[in-house]
């Protein structure tokens, strides 16, 4: 229980639920009870009248007596259907407290942790599975709902009913009470030690059933790479194995069920044994009546089920701990990187680097080492080398999803991590390398930066324009409406590119930052669209990095990077004078241009 323990919050906050489930059950328990002495009453009073009548049996008493039975056997009959119904109501009652508690516990539970997902580090996601994410979201919060629901109401009902029925069946007749409640101590060393068999078993399935959809949210997002490479077979005998594995695991804990509820439900029918066994001697000896009798056979009935479900609601909790100590491991995550202030930020866009270094902290590769450069407010400022070379890295720190290892990087004069970041990122524009769409339409994908209004579709236009996609999105039958598929699968990479230039400017930053973005796109539709940034970038400051020379060759200063550091520095006329690495990279591309054409 003590992982469940971080639940006991939400306890506190739906105690109303609670407290309300609480006093239902012990209604409809204790509406529950008297039927059975009802019962015992209607049995003791049949035999009673069977013992007096002979002794008046005679015509005219016959009437009469029949008359009067038939009306108290009524009378008993509607009275425990009358306690029945009642019992159903409060029931229903219950259920509409606890269960319902469960759901929004379970609401509640779900948006913490995606809450906590959105405000843990890029480090967080790059060491952990998709699919395990999503697993404990989904599979594992569901699996501590039937904690908070069905395993704390049937465990209430157990409590308040078995309290209820045995100090009722003391009251009746300790001795026989004793014998009844003899194979209890039984049942509660059985629960002790299969409990903790299933408490592990159930922690071995969630791990596995982690892995399985980190396995398959993995073969659909690669789908096109697996029929490319005619690998299908192999994935399917690989999915085969992981399904496997986790019907073994499977097996095993429903196996320690299955031994489980027989076993309890073979003790409690010990229990009506010995209750008419022992209880028919004492009606011999006049102790009890045989009402008593019937009685206990139902108050031993009345605790089949309950006792009985100990084994199921015992399942359910050593489940829902598993599941509940996978989710705290998350939510016990403190995030590298969080907003210091709340402070209103008016930013001019001043960028400068300070000797920063960076090493990745899931990879412990060094990225950048001992950069400085200085961005003013409404210049460019434009990075180029080769892969590796630390560009990306840069685009990664000015935004903030990661925090320098060394040096300082101060934004309008103030360390980054001293500045408002929520405000902060607002005034950022950023076309990141891998381009990213949503599973919506084309309008929605550009307008994600920015609370465009609905009806507003000239500013979503004019940044397609400039983003030169305008054209392609009319060719669509749907235009602006159309779905563009999981991370935009029905569009070309060119098109994608551009689309997240769209949904960069159309947001009207003060900082603007794109990051390879024009790779898929051809020559002629890139001098458009830096033509149209140039326009764009004025009054703004904007970092461009690239691989190519056309698209970086206006910016009023570049840096030329390798192994993570400046080596080059100046106007593309300098640098070209320089004849370094620049002219050399010019000069290739320059070439590859002459031999495509």
């Amino acid at each position: 229980m003590k992982e469940l323990a971080y639940l006991n919050k939400h306890f506190a906050r739906y105690k109303g639920h609670l407290v309300g489930g609480i006093v239902f059950v012990a209604i409809s328990n204790m509406l529950a009870i008297f039927p059975a002495q009802i019962i015992r009453y209607a049995i003791d009073f049949v035999q009673d009248t069977l013992i007096v009548y002979p002794i008046f049996n005679n015509e005219s008493f016959a009437g009469f007596y029949n008359s009067m039975l038939t009306w108290a056997i009524i009378l008993f009959a509607s009275l425990v259907l009358g306690l029945s119904i009642t019992k159903g109501i409060f029931t229903y009652l219950m259920r509409q407290t606890i269960i319902v508690m469960s759901r929004l516990i379970e609401y509640d539970l779900k948006n913490e942790i995606f809450m906590k997902y959105e405000a843990l580090h890029m480090a967080f996601y790059k060491q952990n599975n998709t699919g395990d994410l999503m697993n404990r979201i989904s599979e594992d919060v569901s699996r501590v709902r039937m904690y908070l629901g069905p395993a704390i109401m049937y465990t209430i009902n157990l409590i308040v009913l078995f309290i209820m029925v045995v100090i009722t069946m003391i009251s009746v007749n300790p001795k026989l009470t004793a014998y009844v409640l003899t194979p209890l101590p039984i049942l509660s060393v059985l629960i002790y030690t299969v409990s903790r068999m299933i408490n592990k078993r159930s922690s071995m399935v969630q791990a596995k059933l982690s892995d399985l959809s980190t396995f398959v949210q993995e073969a659909f997002s690669g789908i096109r790479v697996m029929k490319a490479y005619n690998r299908l077979e192999e994935r399917e005998q690989e999915f085969a194995e992981h399904c496997t594995d986790y019907k073994g695991i499977s097996l095993e804990l429903v196996k320690v069920n299955a031994l489980f509820m027989p076993t309890m439900i073979l003790l409690i029918g010990f229990s009506t044994i010995l209750t008419i066994y022992i209880g028919g001697q004492l009606t011999i000896d006049g102790s009890i009546s045989p009402g008593n009798i019937a009685e206990f056979v139902i108050y031993v009935n009345m605790l089949t089920w309950p006792v009985a479900s100990v084994g199921w609601v015992t399942s359910l909790v050593q489940r829902a701990a598993a599941s509940q100590k996978r989710i705290n491991e998350f939510l016990n995550t403190e995030p590298e990187i969080t907003n210091p202030t709340n402070e209103p930020l008016r930013l001019k866009g001043k960028i400068e680097f300070k000797n920063v270094g960076f090493t990745y902290p899931e990879s412990g590769v060094k990225a950048l080492q001992n950069v400085s450069f200085t961005l003013h407010p409404g210049k460019s400022i434009a990075v180029i080398g080769r892969t590796g070379s630390g560009k990306s890295t840069l685009a990664n720190l000015i935004c903030r999803l990661y925090d320098a290892t060394s040096g300082e990087i101060l934004i309008d004069d103030y360390p980054i991590n001293k500045v408002n970041l929520d405000e902060y990122r607002d005034h950022i524009g950023y076309v990141p390398q891998e381009v990213y769409l949503f599973s919506d339409t084309i309008k929605n994908n550009i307008a994600f930066s920015k609370n465009v209004a609905n009806d507003d579709d000239v500013v979503v236009m004019q940044a397609a324009k400039d983003a030169q996609v305008y054209a392609n999105i009319e060719g669509f039958p749907k235009g602006f409406e159309t779905r563009v598929g999981e991370r935009g699968i029905t569009l070309s990479g060119g098109q994608k590119q551009r689309i997240s230039i769209a949904r960069a400017i159309v947001k009207e930053p003060q900082v603007l930052i794109f990051d390879d973005c024009l790779s898929a796109v051809d020559t002629e539709t890139e001098e458009k669209i830096l033509q149209n940034l140039k326009r764009i970038m004025s009054g703004k400051s904007t970092l461009i990095i690239s691989h190519r020379v056309s698209s970086v060759k206006l910016c009023d200063e570049i840096l030329v990077f390798e192994d993570g550091q400046i080596i080059e520095r100046g106007s593309h006329e300098e640098l070209m004078q320089l004849k370094g690495d620049y002219f050399e990279i010019h000069e290739q591309q320059q070439l590859e241009t002459l031999k495509a054409d």
